[in-house]
């Protein structure tokens, strides 16, 4: 008697999924990157388990909406909900389609070995902009946050000066293990395990902004089925342990 195919990982749960499947399908995805980790480590769990095939493409959200602009096709996308709810309106992801995957609040980091500084109130964030030489922020939903919230603080005029933007699809991880910022700001599942960058720590709650990432099936997707069932393997609930690790909680 064959046995099923199922991933360590995801054991019976996986296989239920995919039980009614009979040909492989390749499933082209166009996602944002605070979900890109998580994912990385689910998909080749999905792949095996499913047959079918992933290709998916990375970039920062102001790519991605030109790359929909100029009539890119995709099956997935996967972006911050207020994004997909957007295309939805536009007619470019199908209405009723969107469920979210996990949400990140915004974290703090520092090239590794630098003193880490003080981020404990609002109070001492503030101080510690205000003494900070240069500060990293990106273009996504995270670097609008902390613009809004620079000028909340009462000190975007004294700090417009030292603020440095990564282009769309740069992680702010880099421009901070460079040393080009002293202080960065990015979602958590982005910055907290980046190569050369120490995390400092989220946000005070008081001053925190949760960002909720979703998917949504392109109008137009040739391999609709087969992405709907990507969509149930990486929000399966054995499946959030890999969001949460990733500093991201899951739904």
């Amino acid at each position: 008697m064959r046995k099923p195919i199922a991933t360590t990982t995801l054991g019976a749960a996986s296989f239920l999924i995919f039980t009614a499947m009979v040909h492989a399908d390749e499933i082209r995805v166009l996602s944002t990157q605070a979900t890109e980790e998580a994912y990385r480590e689910l998909v080749p769990q999905f792949e095996k388990a499913s047959g079918h095939k992933v290709t998916t493409v990375f970039t920062g959200t102001l790519d991605a909406n030109k790359r929909l602009a100029a009539g890119e096709t995709y099956d997935l996308l996967i972006m911050s909900a207020p994004s997909i709810d957007e295309h939805i309106k536009a007619g470019k992801v199908v209405p009723g389609s969107r469920v979210d995957l996990a949400k990140s609040g915004v974290g703090v980091g520092v090239k590794a070995s630098a003193a880490k500084p003080d981020i404990s109130t609002t109070e001492a964030l503030k101080k510690t902009l205000l003494a900070a030489k240069s500060i990293g922020y990106s273009t996504g939903p995270s670097g609008v946050y902390m613009v809004g919230l620079f000028q909340r603080m009462g000190i975007a005029e004294e700090i417009k000066h030292k603020l440095k933007q990564t282009p769309t699809g740069v992680f702010v991880g880099s421009i901070i293990a460079s040393g080009e910022a002293e202080i960065g700001f990015q979602q958590v599942s982005e910055l907290s395990h980046f190569a050369g960058v120490d995390y400092v720590g989220p946000l005070p709650a008081d001053i925190q902004q949760f960002t909720t990432f979703s998917s949504g099936i392109i109008a137009a997707a040739k391999t609709a089925d087969a992405a709907k069932a990507l969509v149930k393997f990486i929000t399966a609930p054995v499946a959030a342990d890999v969001f949460k690790k990733r500093g991201m909680e899951p739904g």
